[in-house]
């Protein structure tokens, strides 16, 4: 058994962070006591020097997961970087390895396409993905083991649109993009990924087709969004943000632990009882 250590999850702002739950839900189960998982507060500016106080005690802790806006900030703070992560730019775990080192790793992506699988869906011939933030990118990503055909993007701006394009050039995606006036016909896709923010896809409720394909909606509080409950009930699969957060988290665990396979069923229980209770 690991000897008792500490993990965290940093970003800003921290206080709605689910981590917490779902790392000491798979710490219990996994019968690590003495093992602790905090969040911290810390923006861009305050990470050096967060990570550089750490140096001298480096070995109490396992690792952090990182949220925003630290998941490009870290990067130049690292001594490795997986290739997932470099793909999209983006690291959302760092762990600690036996001699010091930072590794940094993005588990969102597998975390995606585990969350879809779960649901079975694993393979689509095209896909639409309804917006263009950091979470985008990283749909992309998973679409790319996932997707065999064109992903279309619809974006609000000339920008975005180019952004998303050269995500998907530099992913290995064929993308094209569509303007945000258009995003009703995202839904006639085989598989939709919503990463709006909270409200921006609820007026598309209605215009959910008769027989929808997948639904992933990267929101979980509150949860269903209007968009997700009038896909369920016209019948279409529906993955969750909480299903997404629980995949990348349980990766996160088993780098940290070393321990494998991370109890998916008891952190989605936890994930669902805080929620619930909030």
């Amino acid at each position: 058994m690991p000897s008792a250590r500490r993990a965290a999850v940093l970003g800003s702002p921290i206080g709605h962070s689910l981590s917490p739950v779902l790392h000491r839900a798979a710490y219990a189960e996994l019968g690590l006591t003495g093992w602790t998982y905090d969040r911290f507060e810390v923006d861009e500016e305050a990470l050096p020097g967060f990570l550089k106080e750490l140096d001298g005690e480096r070995e109490r802790w396992a690792g952090f997961s990182l949220t925003m806006p630290l998941k490009r900030a870290v990067i130049p703070l690292l001594d490795e970087i997986t290739d997932t992560a470099a793909s999209v730019e983006a690291v959302n775990t760092l762990v600690f390895t036996d001699d010091g080192r930072r590794v940094g790793d993005n588990t969102d992506i597998p975390g995606m396409v585990a969350a879809l699988r779960e649901r079975g869906v694993d393979r689509v011939e095209s896909a639409a993905v309804l917006g263009a933030g950091a979470t985008a990118s990283s749909a992309l990503a998973a679409l790319a083991a996932v997707c065999t055909g064109e992903v279309t993007a619809y974006v609000r701006s000339p920008d975005r649109a180019a952004e998303m394009r050269q995500w998907g050039e530099r992913l290995g995606v064929a993308v094209r993009t569509a303007p945000w006036e258009d995003a009703a016909e995202a839904l006639q896709a085989p598989l939709v990924i919503a990463t709006t923010p909270a409200g921006a896809a609820d007026a598309m409720a209605g215009a959910v087709p008769e027989a929808p394909g997948a639904l992933f909606d990267v929101l979980y509080d509150p949860w269903p969004t209007p968009l997700a409950a009038a896909w369920s009930a016209r019948g279409g699969a529906v993955v969750g943000g909480l299903d997404l957060l629980v995949h990348q988290a349980v990766l996160q665990v088993e780098q940290m632990t070393g321990l494998k396979p991370a109890p998916l069923a008891a952190m989605r229980a936890a994930g669902e009882a805080a929620l619930h209770g909030h």
